[in-house]
């Protein structure tokens, strides 16, 4: 056994590979210490002289603590290179909580944001909306709606269909509705209007603005050719169409309904520009035979505005034909620009309706003679031709 007393043995701190100067908390970090610590800060004015560094075996004499700098001056933390120049080392290591999504943010700023946002999306009302909404979901997901024999769904026409169209109608074609006194409150009625535009939209603007300004839904009644597409198809029957046939159309009536009719039909919407505000011919007058046959007023509608939103310059019927449509449209804007060119131009639009023309005196056996149906027929397309013509002159620009 040695001699030596143990007083007098290196004491080497656990971790530091027997180097001295390592996690020993001295005041002088050594060399492998000083070069993580980034650049050495610039020496002061006067520097105190520098201690010698005890080496291993030596005794170590604690300094008093008042003369050590470090009980006298505080000491400034130096930034590390992890946390860059505005993070100090003494910055506590940021925990699994800390770094979650939702930690610091307290539930009622969830709960003002969440407010603020159904502010914006649904009004000062957004709470009675809310409701409605969540509603309107659970009626549709669990069956409990409405809809008649033909289809019609009053609460999606409503909701969606007439929603999605108002925009376009007061922004786009800034619609104005002139003579709505004469469409009856309560009762059926027949609307006859003139058809434009190259795509039937004016079909749809006219439902629209009989409901703003009526409260009532038009029923229109559609060629074979929008009930044998797809998609189309369901979403007409849903907003109140029927097929153009004069026993629905007379059931309608009937029962009070608000019919519409567009008795050019294609021929209408897909005249050349050139002939723009001139009506085709009205077909054989099924649609007065109707009107007789269930005593209703038939109310004539001209619209102004419709033939300019796609000018029609040209077609293709070869491919129209082999398509099994009557025809494929060129306007100054399509096929040219590509989907680009679907966009409707912005032309002013004016509806007026006129005076009803009362069917509610003849028989209802004078349906089946041709020369009354063909003379209110006449009398109903030059009642609509001459309220255009009217209309085209009051008109001050096609864009204004």
């Amino acid at each position: 056994m040695s001699d030596r007393d143990p007083s007098d043995a290196d004491i080497i701190p656990i971790g530091t590979s027997g180097r001295p100067g390592r996690g020993t908390g001295r005041a002088r970090p050594s060399a492998a210490a000083r070069s993580l610590a980034g650049p050495a800060p610039k020496p002061a004015a006067k520097k105190a002289a520098s201690k010698p560094v005890p080496q291993v075996g030596s005794k170590v004499e604690p300094t008093p603590a008042a003369t050590t700098p470090a009980a006298t001056e505080p000491v400034t933390p130096r930034p590390t290179r992890e946390s860059g120049p505005s993070r100090t080392a003494s910055r506590p290591a940021v925990t699994t909580e800390e770094r979650h999504p939702l930690a610091g943010v307290p539930i009622g700023d969830w709960l003002s944001a969440f407010q603020g946002a159904a502010v914006e999306l649904f009004g000062d009302q957004w709470e009675r909306r809310l409701a409605e909404m969540m509603a309107f979901l659970r009626r549709r997901l669990s069956g409990e709606y409405v809809v008649d024999e033909y289809g019609f769904d009053t609460e999606i026409t409503e909701r969606f269909f007439m929603a999605a169209l108002r925009p376009i109608a007061q922004k786009w074609f800034r619609v104005e509705v002139r003579g709505v006194d004469n469409i009856p409150t309560t009762g059926g009625a027949l609307v006859v209007s003139n058809h434009s535009g190259t795509v039937p939209i004016d079909g749809l603007m006219t439902m629209l603005s009989i409901h703003d300004e009526t409260g009532r839904f038009l029923r229109p009644l559609g060629a074979d050719l929008v009930f044998k597409l797809p998609v189309v198809s369901a979403l007409a029957r849903k907003g109140g169409a029927t097929l153009a046939c004069s026993e629905d159309a007379e059931r309608m009536l009937s029962g009070g309904e608000l019919v519409g009719v567009w008795p050019e039909g294609f021929k209408g919407i897909g005249k050349p520009f050139s002939e723009r505000y001139k009506l085709q011919r009205f077909g054989r007058g099924g649609f007065v035979s109707a009107a007789l046959r269930t005593g209703v007023p038939i109310i004539p509608l001209s619209v102004v505005g419709a033939e300019e939103i796609y000018p029609l310059v040209g077609n293709i019927p070869s491919l129209a034909r082999l398509l099994g449509v009557p025809y494929i449209p060129i306007t100054p804007f399509f096929p040219l620009l590509g989907p680009l060119g679907l966009v409707p131009l912005p032309s002013k639009w004016l509806l007026e309706f006129g005076e009803p023309i009362r069917t509610d005196s003849y028989d209802a056996v004078e349906a089946d003679d041709p020369m009354l149906v063909f003379n209110v027929t006449d009398q109903v397309r030059e009642t609509i031709q001459q309220t255009l013509y009217t209309l085209l002159r009051e008109r001050q620009s096609v864009f204004r």
